[in-house]
Formats: structure tokens, sequence, C-alpha cells
């Protein structure tokens, strides 16, 4: 009951204010190019809907594909990091200096390199994605209890058994935060990237319709990656307590 409660009172908010702005755009005949209404954004989202979709299916692509690349470049490097200290010691301030550049300062980049197809947006997607799961991957392995991996040597236990049956499922606690971490930016780095250059996308679909002053479109495009987001981060949510039902 507790529980239901507090998912209540976000939505109660939440309501709360759609309506406190649905009155204040009717009583003020605020101009649509302006600031829409929730009704008339509800509206744009029905009848755009194929266009919105359409755009979105290129949006989630670019996303899911640079997200599984940099899940796999951050365990590969992750686990050399902890292997061979020479190689974290190389590596991780280069890592935290690379978070300090803008990438809407780079994004125009990638476009010049790999033309306006999705690779660009799929290497933006890949750079923001890749520092909170490598870094969540370092952390969960340093955090092994050194009694487990004394225990483990004791036992004779060679590097990959120690690996497999004690670091990795000590740190999938860890993993599982930098994924949902990095799941809230993926979707907003492919769109960033759409915004700087594309022909096709939600964030194309969002740049030209700012551009005809058709900020319900705009109101709609981002319902859409709110719940996109949402979902996956759910989706990841699930998987988590799913393997590590134990914690």
């Amino acid at each position: 009951m507790a529980n239901i409660k507090n998912k209540l009172y976000p939505i109660i908010t939440l309501v709360a204010a759609l309506l406190l702005w649905q009155v204040i755009v009717d009583v003020k005949n605020v101009p649509a190019y302006i600031i829409p209404s929730p009704t008339s954004i509800v509206k744009t989202l029905i009848s755009d809907f194929k266009v919105i979709m359409d755009n979105t299916k290129v949006t989630i692509y670019e996303s899911i594909v640079g997200f599984g690349i940099s899940i796999i470049l951050s365990f590969v490097l992750a686990v050399l990091m902890d292997s061979f200290k020479i190689v974290r010691k190389s590596l991780y301030p280069i890592l935290v200096i690379s978070q300090t550049i803008p990438t809407i300062a780079i994004a125009p980049l990638f476009i010049i390199w790999f033309g306006f197809g999705p690779m660009p947006k799929i290497i933006v997607v890949i750079i923001t994605c890749f520092f909170p799961i490598v870094i969540s991957l370092i952390d969960g392995f340093e955090k092994v209890d050194r009694d487990y991996i004394n225990l483990f040597r004791t036992m004779k236990a060679s590097r990959l058994q120690t690996f497999y049956h004690l670091k990795l499922p000590y740190a999938m606690v860890n993993l599982f935060s930098g994924l949902k971490i990095a799941a809230t930016y993926m979707v907003m780095a492919s769109v960033i990237g759409e915004w700087l250059g594309g022909d096709s996308g939600i964030g194309v679909y969002m740049v030209r319709a700012k551009s005809a002053y058709a900020l319900d479109k705009v109101f709609a495009a981002i319902i859409v990656i709110v719940l996109i987001s949402i979902i996956i981060i759910y989706i990841i949510d699930f998987i988590s307590k799913r393997l590590i039902h134990w914690k």
C-alpha cells in the first residue's frame, strides 16, 4: 500500500501541473507558437503519429546500436584496467578528461568525417554512454572483498576463475547502475547528433518543427523521447532484478 501511495504522488503532481498549464494557456490566450497547450500537443501526437514513429525508429536504431557497442567496449576496457594496473594508470585520467569535452562541440566533426547517415549519431551515443558504464564496472571490481579474493587464492583458483565466479557477479550491481545512468543519456545523445545534421530521426523532426514554429510538434517529440527512455530504463531494471536476484 505504501509503495502504491509513493507512486501516486508524482502522478498527481504531474496531472496538476498539466491542468495548470492548460488553464494558463486558455485563460491568457497564449499563442501556440510561444507555448502550446497539453491538449494541442496530444492532438498533434495523434495526427502526426506515423511521421513521428518513422523518425523514432531511426533514433531507436542509432541509440541501441551505440549503446550495445559502448557496453562491449566498456566491459573490455574495464577488465583490462582491472587486470593491468599500468593500463588503468595510463587510461583513467584520459577517460576523465574526455568527459570535459562538450558533445555538441565534437558532434559536427563526426558529421564531416562520416557523413549524414547513422554512423555519426552512433559514435555520439558511444562516447556519451561509455564513461558511466566503464567507471561503474571498474568501481565494482575494486569493491570486491579482499577476504573473498584471498579465499579463492587459497583454493588455487586461476585469475579467470576468480574473475568469472567472484569479481563479475560482485560487480553486476555496479554494472546495472552504470547502464541505467547511460540509458538516460543514450536517446538524448542520438537526438543531439541528429540536431546537428541528418536526414531522418526524431531530432531532425524536432529541428524542422522548430524552424516552422510548430512547437506542438516539438513537445510531441519530447514526449516520445521521454517515453522511450523510461521504457529502456525499466527494461534494464527488469533484467537486473532477474540476474542479480540475490541482492
